[in-house]
């Protein structure tokens, strides 16, 4: 999951991608998670994962921000990707 509020930036402020990020994070019990943003080195509630390890290691990924980074990625056949915000999902 991203946090940022628009594609390719590091302004985190009033981002929906927060609120997701939180709820599921309450709800998961102790499954790993593991929240990407490329713009950002380190916040101060989340801990954040590099997107390609994220994406190694995800069995779910939802990606909610369309960052460059994430355009082009290849998946696993076996994971199931939601793209909410229109990357394009190859695999």
């Amino acid at each position: 999951m991203t946090l940022a509020v628009k594609p390719n930036i590091d302004d985190l402020r009033d981002s929906p991608a927060i609120h997701i990020a939180e709820r599921v994070l309450q709800d998961s019990g102790d499954a790993d998670m593991f929240i990407v943003e490329p713009n950002v080195h380190e916040h101060k509630i989340f801990k954040l994962t590099d997107y390609k390890i994220a994406v190694e290691k995800a069995d779910i990924v939802a990606l909610l921000v369309a960052h460059n980074e994430f355009k082009g990625l290849k998946f696993r056949d076996e994971q199931v990707v939601l793209d909410f915000c229109g990357v394009g999902v190859a695999n």
